[in-house]
């Protein structure tokens, strides 16, 4: 595991002497990775990879920034993230909100028993992700902000414009969405 860490640790350096083999190493030590963050925003695979390559090309600007305290890949998927949202905005394709969503009441969503959580946790990637991307963008966005890439509620109203109570609608709408089609294609499995 320390092999791993100095390996990467040179590779970073060459990246900030803008060495293009230490580029090209750290792109492919990350591509899978990365993209998967890039999927979670789009269904599109060709735009995924057009943001992912967006995000590289601000990682590799920024990369004399990166302090070696933290957890790089941590650092290098807030990038990514942050460009999947970039893309966004640029592309118009704000997610879609509710006018009703601002009055968001905790208390409206059933709170899943212990057994449906460990389904969740049971499912195999490839089902979860499908189901995720079958959400509207609004919801998609949301839930990937807040589930995945552990953003507040008050920083995802930020970045996308809009309230903390439309954010905590759009996430307990997302998981509900989520449970009816994942339940849906369980029932298909049995």
């Amino acid at each position: 595991m320390e092999t791993k860490k100095v390996e990467l640790e040179l590779i970073i350096k060459g990246c900030i002497q803008n060495e293009r083999k230490a580029q090209e190493k750290l792109f492919a030590m990350f591509y899978g990775k990365m993209l998967s963050v890039c999927l979670r925003y789009t269904i599109d695979h060709d735009s995924a990879q057009e943001i992912l390559q967006d995000g590289f090309i601000k990682v590799f600007e920024k990369i004399e920034s990166f302090d070696f305290k933290g957890s790089f890949e941590g650092w290098l998927r807030r990038i990514i993230a942050n460009t999947a949202i970039d893309s966004i905005r640029k592309n118009k394709k704000k997610p879609v909100l509710f006018e009703n969503d601002t009055d968001f009441v905790a208390e409206i969503v059933n709170p899943m028993e212990e057994a449906e959580i460990e389904s969740f946790r049971t499912l195999k990637a490839e089902i979860a992700m499908e189901a995720i991307n079958k959400l509207s963008p609004a919801y998609k966005t949301v839930f990937n902000l807040y589930v995945l890439e552990e953003y507040t509620h008050k920083e995802i109203a930020e970045i996308l414009g809009i309230s903390e109570g439309t954010s905590k609608s759009n996430l307990a709408k997302a998981k509900q969405n989520l449970q009816r089609i994942i339940e849906t294609k369980l029932v298909k499995f049995d």
